[in-house]
Protein backbone atom coordinates (compact mmCIF):
# COMPACT_ATOMS: atom_id res chain seq x y z
CA UNK A 1 0.00 0.00 0.00
CA UNK A 2 1.03 3.24 -0.68
CA UNK A 3 1.41 6.28 2.17
CA UNK A 4 0.47 9.64 2.12
CA UNK A 5 3.12 12.14 2.36
CA UNK A 6 3.05 13.15 6.39
CA UNK A 7 3.57 16.14 6.08
CA UNK A 8 3.58 20.28 3.87
CA UNK A 9 5.65 20.08 0.76
CA UNK A 10 6.71 23.79 0.80
CA UNK A 11 7.38 23.52 -2.63
CA UNK A 12 3.75 22.95 -3.49
CA UNK A 13 2.17 25.75 -2.19
CA UNK A 14 3.18 27.36 -5.68
CA UNK A 15 0.15 25.42 -7.19
CA UNK A 16 -3.29 26.49 -7.94
CA UNK A 17 -4.13 24.72 -5.55
CA UNK A 18 -2.42 22.27 -3.29
CA UNK A 19 -3.39 18.34 -3.69
CA UNK A 20 -6.17 17.31 -1.62
CA UNK A 21 -3.89 14.05 -0.77
CA UNK A 22 -0.39 13.00 -1.87
CA UNK A 23 0.71 9.66 -1.81
CA UNK A 24 4.55 8.14 -1.92
CA UNK A 25 6.36 5.18 -1.82
CA UNK A 26 10.08 5.56 -1.63
CA UNK A 27 12.44 8.43 0.17
CA UNK A 28 10.62 11.41 1.59
CA UNK A 29 14.51 12.41 2.27
CA UNK A 30 14.91 13.38 -1.29
CA UNK A 31 12.26 15.82 -0.97
CA UNK A 32 15.22 18.01 1.45
CA UNK A 33 17.61 18.85 -1.35
CA UNK A 34 18.02 20.78 -3.88
CA UNK A 35 15.79 20.41 -6.76
CA UNK A 36 15.64 20.38 -10.60
CA UNK A 37 12.91 19.46 -13.04
CA UNK A 38 13.65 18.33 -16.98
CA UNK A 39 11.38 17.49 -19.20
CA UNK A 40 10.68 17.24 -22.95
CA UNK A 41 9.35 14.90 -25.86
CA UNK A 42 8.94 11.40 -25.76
CA UNK A 43 10.82 10.91 -28.99
CA UNK A 44 13.90 12.51 -28.69
CA UNK A 45 16.37 12.65 -31.04
CA UNK A 46 20.23 11.38 -30.53
CA UNK A 47 21.62 14.79 -30.31
CA UNK A 48 18.74 15.59 -27.07
CA UNK A 49 18.78 12.27 -25.13
CA UNK A 50 22.84 12.79 -25.15
CA UNK A 51 22.80 16.34 -23.85
CA UNK A 52 19.59 15.33 -21.52
CA UNK A 53 21.70 12.28 -20.07
CA UNK A 54 24.92 15.15 -19.41
CA UNK A 55 22.45 17.89 -17.66
CA UNK A 56 21.41 15.00 -15.53
CA UNK A 57 24.86 13.56 -14.26
CA UNK A 58 26.20 16.97 -14.07
CA UNK A 59 23.68 17.90 -11.51
CA UNK A 60 23.72 14.59 -9.79
CA UNK A 61 27.77 15.24 -9.54
CA UNK A 62 25.93 18.49 -7.03
CA UNK A 63 23.91 16.89 -5.01
CA UNK A 64 21.35 17.91 -7.09
CA UNK A 65 17.66 15.69 -7.25
CA UNK A 66 16.05 15.21 -10.59
CA UNK A 67 12.28 15.61 -10.89
CA UNK A 68 10.59 14.33 -13.72
CA UNK A 69 6.89 12.55 -14.85
CA UNK A 70 8.19 8.92 -15.56
CA UNK A 71 7.33 9.16 -19.06
CA UNK A 72 9.12 7.78 -22.31
CA UNK A 73 11.75 9.83 -23.80
CA UNK A 74 13.29 12.74 -21.72
CA UNK A 75 11.77 11.88 -18.87
CA UNK A 76 12.96 8.33 -18.73
CA UNK A 77 16.74 9.30 -19.63
CA UNK A 78 17.13 11.82 -16.85
CA UNK A 79 15.51 9.50 -14.22
CA UNK A 80 18.14 7.18 -15.42
CA UNK A 81 21.10 9.54 -15.33
CA UNK A 82 20.47 11.19 -12.13
CA UNK A 83 20.15 7.85 -10.41
CA UNK A 84 17.45 6.05 -9.05
CA UNK A 85 18.48 6.75 -5.92
CA UNK A 86 18.75 10.72 -6.44
CA UNK A 87 15.45 11.12 -8.33
CA UNK A 88 11.74 11.55 -7.90
CA UNK A 89 8.91 10.53 -9.72
CA UNK A 90 5.57 12.28 -10.15
CA UNK A 91 3.36 9.70 -11.51
CA UNK A 92 0.21 10.71 -13.51
CA UNK A 93 -1.61 7.38 -12.38
CA UNK A 94 -1.69 5.39 -8.54
CA UNK A 95 1.60 4.59 -7.36
CA UNK A 96 1.28 0.77 -6.99
CA UNK A 97 0.66 1.25 -11.17
CA UNK A 98 3.50 1.04 -13.50
CA UNK A 99 2.95 3.35 -16.33
CA UNK A 100 4.02 3.44 -18.66
CA UNK A 101 4.45 -0.30 -18.89
CA UNK A 102 7.87 0.17 -20.69
CA UNK A 103 9.40 2.36 -18.10
CA UNK A 104 8.36 -0.57 -15.24
CA UNK A 105 11.57 -1.34 -14.48
CA UNK A 106 12.61 1.97 -14.25
CA UNK A 107 9.59 3.06 -11.60
CA UNK A 108 9.82 -0.52 -9.48
CA UNK A 109 13.66 0.92 -9.24
CA UNK A 110 12.97 4.51 -8.17
CA UNK A 111 10.31 2.53 -5.71
CA UNK A 112 13.66 0.88 -4.17
CA UNK A 113 16.11 4.12 -4.12
CA UNK A 114 14.56 7.36 -4.79
CA UNK A 115 10.94 8.46 -4.52
CA UNK A 116 7.62 7.89 -6.51
CA UNK A 117 4.92 10.66 -5.83
CA UNK A 118 0.75 10.88 -6.89
CA UNK A 119 -1.94 12.95 -5.71
CA UNK A 120 -3.62 9.70 -7.14
CA UNK A 121 -4.95 6.66 -4.88
CA UNK A 122 -3.98 3.43 -5.44
CA UNK A 123 -5.29 1.79 -8.56
CA UNK A 124 -6.03 4.97 -10.35
CA UNK A 125 -5.14 4.36 -13.88
CA UNK A 126 -3.93 7.54 -15.62
CA UNK A 127 -6.27 9.74 -18.01
CA UNK A 128 -5.19 12.85 -20.13
CA UNK A 129 -6.73 15.40 -17.46
CA UNK A 130 -3.92 13.48 -14.57
CA UNK A 131 -1.11 13.99 -16.82
CA UNK A 132 -1.34 17.66 -16.42
CA UNK A 133 -2.22 17.89 -12.91
CA UNK A 134 1.35 15.54 -12.72
CA UNK A 135 3.07 18.08 -14.64
CA UNK A 136 2.18 21.22 -12.51
CA UNK A 137 3.33 18.74 -9.82
CA UNK A 138 6.97 18.22 -11.88
CA UNK A 139 7.10 21.97 -12.20
CA UNK A 140 6.79 23.16 -8.99
CA UNK A 141 8.83 20.86 -7.03
CA UNK A 142 12.24 22.01 -9.27
CA UNK A 143 13.75 25.20 -8.19
CA UNK A 144 14.19 25.50 -11.74
CA UNK A 145 12.97 24.02 -15.21
CA UNK A 146 14.49 22.47 -18.00
CA UNK A 147 13.19 21.53 -21.27
CA UNK A 148 15.77 19.72 -23.36
CA UNK A 149 13.48 19.62 -26.78
CA UNK A 150 9.79 20.37 -27.00
CA UNK A 151 7.32 21.01 -30.14
CA UNK A 152 4.74 23.67 -30.44
CA UNK A 153 1.46 22.64 -28.72
CA UNK A 154 3.41 19.94 -26.79
CA UNK A 155 2.88 18.94 -23.26
CA UNK A 156 6.30 20.44 -22.42
CA UNK A 157 5.05 23.95 -23.19
CA UNK A 158 2.28 23.45 -20.85
CA UNK A 159 4.79 22.84 -17.88
CA UNK A 160 6.41 26.44 -18.94
CA UNK A 161 3.00 27.73 -18.78
CA UNK A 162 2.79 26.72 -14.81
CA UNK A 163 6.96 27.81 -14.24
CA UNK A 164 5.98 30.83 -15.91
CA UNK A 165 2.94 31.38 -13.31
CA UNK A 166 5.11 30.02 -10.63
CA UNK A 167 7.85 32.64 -11.44
CA UNK A 168 10.54 29.88 -12.24
CA UNK A 169 13.61 30.57 -14.24
CA UNK A 170 13.58 28.02 -17.65
CA UNK A 171 16.42 26.92 -19.80
CA UNK A 172 16.52 25.30 -22.88
CA UNK A 173 19.29 23.69 -24.75
CA UNK A 174 20.36 24.83 -28.48
CA UNK A 175 19.01 22.91 -31.46
CA UNK A 176 18.96 23.21 -35.49
CA UNK A 177 16.81 25.28 -37.35
CA UNK A 178 13.71 23.74 -37.90
CA UNK A 179 14.02 21.09 -34.87
CA UNK A 180 12.50 21.18 -31.23
CA UNK A 181 10.09 24.60 -32.54
CA UNK A 182 8.69 24.45 -29.11
CA UNK A 183 12.10 25.34 -27.11
CA UNK A 184 13.44 28.07 -30.03
CA UNK A 185 9.51 29.60 -29.72
CA UNK A 186 10.80 30.08 -25.88
CA UNK A 187 13.88 31.74 -26.69
CA UNK A 188 12.04 34.01 -29.49
CA UNK A 189 10.27 35.04 -26.75
CA UNK A 190 12.72 35.67 -24.05
CA UNK A 191 10.84 33.20 -21.81
CA UNK A 192 14.16 30.56 -21.18
CA UNK A 193 17.56 30.93 -20.87
CA UNK A 194 19.98 28.49 -23.35
CA UNK A 195 22.25 26.22 -21.44
CA UNK A 196 25.20 27.23 -23.44
CA UNK A 197 27.61 24.93 -21.57
CA UNK A 198 26.43 22.24 -19.01
CA UNK A 199 28.82 22.53 -16.63
CA UNK A 200 28.56 26.15 -16.42
CA UNK A 201 24.96 25.46 -16.43
CA UNK A 202 25.15 23.03 -13.38
CA UNK A 203 28.21 25.44 -11.28
CA UNK A 204 25.12 26.99 -9.70
CA UNK A 205 24.64 24.53 -8.20
CA UNK A 206 28.35 24.20 -6.85
CA UNK A 207 31.20 22.29 -7.51
CA UNK A 208 30.62 18.65 -8.98
CA UNK A 209 32.00 16.20 -6.75
CA UNK A 210 32.93 13.07 -8.24
CA UNK A 211 32.95 10.69 -4.63
CA UNK A 212 30.08 9.26 -3.14
CA UNK A 213 30.16 11.65 -0.02
CA UNK A 214 26.57 11.59 1.49
CA UNK A 215 24.46 14.10 0.32
CA UNK A 216 23.70 15.58 3.56
CA UNK A 217 23.65 18.64 5.33
CA UNK A 218 27.52 19.43 5.68
CA UNK A 219 27.57 18.15 1.81
CA UNK A 220 25.15 21.13 1.00
CA UNK A 221 26.57 23.64 3.73
CA UNK A 222 30.11 23.12 1.74
CA UNK A 223 29.18 23.61 -1.64
CA UNK A 224 28.80 27.24 -1.08
CA UNK A 225 31.90 27.46 0.08
CA UNK A 226 32.12 28.83 3.22
CA UNK A 227 34.58 30.66 5.25
CA UNK A 228 36.41 28.44 7.78
CA UNK A 229 35.15 30.11 10.75
CA UNK A 230 30.98 29.97 9.20
CA UNK A 231 32.05 26.26 8.71
CA UNK A 232 33.31 25.38 12.47
CA UNK A 233 30.41 27.50 14.07
CA UNK A 234 27.90 25.16 12.29
CA UNK A 235 29.78 21.28 12.61
CA UNK A 236 32.32 22.22 14.89
CA UNK A 237 35.34 19.16 14.65
CA UNK A 238 33.28 17.68 11.70
CA UNK A 239 35.05 19.65 9.32
CA UNK A 240 38.46 19.15 10.13
CA UNK A 241 37.63 15.18 10.15
CA UNK A 242 36.51 15.33 6.84
CA UNK A 243 39.76 17.41 6.42
CA UNK A 244 41.72 14.57 7.32
CA UNK A 245 39.02 11.88 5.10
CA UNK A 246 39.95 14.10 1.94
CA UNK A 247 36.21 14.87 1.82
CA UNK A 248 37.15 18.45 1.80
CA UNK A 249 40.16 20.93 1.49
CA UNK A 250 40.87 24.43 3.46
CA UNK A 251 42.35 27.11 1.48
CA UNK A 252 43.28 30.26 2.24
CA UNK A 253 40.45 30.34 4.50
CA UNK A 254 37.94 28.67 2.50
CA UNK A 255 36.33 25.07 3.09
CA UNK A 256 35.67 23.42 -0.65
CA UNK A 257 34.58 19.76 -1.47
CA UNK A 258 37.09 17.59 -3.03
Amino acid sequence: MSQMVPHIIVELEAMRKYPAELFFRGDLELLKHPKVSIVGTRTPSLYTQQITEEIAKALRKRGVCIVSGAAMGVDAIAHRAAGTDNTIAVLGCGVDIRYPVVNSDLIASIEREGLLLSPFNDGFRATNWSFVVRNELVVALGEMLVVTEADLKSGSLRSVEYALKMGKKIYVVPHRIGESRGTHALILSGDAEVIWDVEAFASQFGEAVESDVPKDDFFYFCQKMPTLDEALATFGERVYEAELEGVVTIHNGIVRLQ
